[in-house]
């Protein structure tokens, strides 16, 4: 069986803060929102829902 995963969610500094579900996804599907926390390489994944991210090339998150 070949499964395709889905294409990451591209993201950039006008969305930052990142979080999911991000306002594209249905209400039906919602689940609580989680602020995401992305890696060295500008990638992230929701712990509920499995959605992957990614940061626009160089867009940099602002670290607290």
């Amino acid at each position: 069986m070949n499964q395709t995963r889905p294409a990451a969610v591209e993201l950039g500094a006008e969305d930052l803060p990142a979080h999911c579900p991000n306002p594209a996804m249905t209400l039906w599907s919602s689940h609580p929102r989680v602020f995401l926390e992305f890696g060295h390489d500008g990638l992230a994944t929701c712990p509920y829902c499995g959605t992957a991210y990614r940061l626009k090339p160089g867009t940099v998150p602002a670290h607290h």
